[in-house]
C-alpha cells in the first residue's frame, strides 16, 4: 500500500466528492496531502487524519493566479517539494444557449480549464527540481453524451484534453507526466441536486449501468500518479463504465 510513500500530493476540490476520496486514498498509500478548495475541508482533514496523516489545507480559487501563487508558496515552505497535482475542481451549472450568460460561460472556462493551466504553471517548477512529477487533469465523459444544457462545460472539458496533451509535450523532458481522467457522472454532493431522471438517463448509456461512486474514479488516478505510470503521458483515460470506448 506504500505506492506513494514520500510524495507530496496537491488535490483541488478536495472538500468533498472525488477530491475528498482521492485525498484519503493518497494518504493511505503514504503521501502527504495538500487540500485546496474554496470551502472548508474539515471533513476531509478528519478522514485523512484517521489514516495517520495530518493534511495541510489551503483556501484556493483555482481561477485565481494569486491563490495559486499563495498555494505554491505554502507548499514549498511546509514541504520543500511537490510531486503530484490533481486538478479536480470544477463547476457545471446547467444552461442552454438561450439562457447561458457570457459571465457564466467565462467562469466555467476559467475554473475548469484555466484552473488546471494555472496549477501546472505553479507547481511544475517544483516537480522539475526533483525531475519527477505527476499531473492529472479531470475531464468528463459528458463530451460523449447527448445531455442538453452543458455546452460551456463540454467546451471546458474538451479543452482539458487538449491542454493535457500539450503539457505532456512541454514537460516530458523534466520528468513530469501529464494525463487526464474522464469520469462518468458520479454520486457526489454536486450531482445530488440533479434530477434523478437526468442522472439515470445518463448512466443508462453505460455498459456498466449504475451510478459511479467516487472510489470508482480514484483507482485510475492513483495509478497515473504512481511510479507504475512512468511511461504513460498525454493520455485521457475514460473511467465511465464503458460509455466512451476510446
Amino acid at each position: 500500500m506504500g505506492s506513494h510513500d514520500g510524495r507530496v500530493a496537491i488535490v483541488t476540490g478536495a472538500g468533498k466528492g472525488i477530491g475528498q476520496e482521492l485525498a484519503v486514498q493518497l494518504a493511505a498509500r503514504g503521501a502527504q496531502v495538500v487540500l485546496l478548495d474554496l470551502d472548508d475541508c474539515a471533513e476531509t482533514r478528519e478522514r485523512v487524519g484517521a489514516v495517520g496523516v495530518a493534511a495541510a489545507s489551503l483556501r484556493c480559487d483555482v481561477a485565481s493566479e494569486d491563490d495559486w501563487k499563495a498555494a505554491r508558496e505554502g507548499v514549498e515552505k511546509r514541504f520543500g517539494r511537490a510531486d503530484i497535482l490533481v486538478n479536480n475542481a470544477g463547476i457545471y451549472p446547467f444552461a442552454t444557449i438561450d439562457d447561458l450568460e457570457p459571465d457564466v460561460f467565462r467562469r466555467v472556462i476559467r475554473v475548469n480549464l484555466e484552473g488546471p493551466y494555472l496549477g501546472a504553471r505553479a507547481f511544475a517548477p517544483l516537480m522539475a527540481a526533483k525531475h519527477w512529477g505527476r499531473i492529472v487533469n479531470i475531464s468528463s465523459d459528458s463530451i460523449a453524451t447527448n445531455l442538453a444544457g452543458l455546452s460551456h462545460y463540454m467546451a471546458s472539458k474538451m479543452g482539458v484534453i487538449g491542454l493535457t496533451r500539450g503539457l505532456a509535450n512541454d514537460l516530458a523532458d523534466r520528468g513530469i507526466t501529464v494525463n487526464a481522467v474522464a469520469p462518468a457522472i458520479t454520486r457526489t454532493p454536486g450531482t445530488s441536486v440533479m434530477p434523478e431522471e437526468v442522472t439515470t438517463a445518463v448512466w443508462q448509456q453505460q455498459a456498466i449501468r449504475r451510478f459511479a461512486e467516487p472510489g470508482d474514479i480514484v483507482g485510475p488516478i492513483l495509478f497515473l500518479t504512481s511510479e507504475d505510470a512512468a511511461f504513460v503521458t498525454g493520455q485521457t483515460v475514460a473511467v465511465d463504465g464503458g460509455m466512451m470506448k476510446l
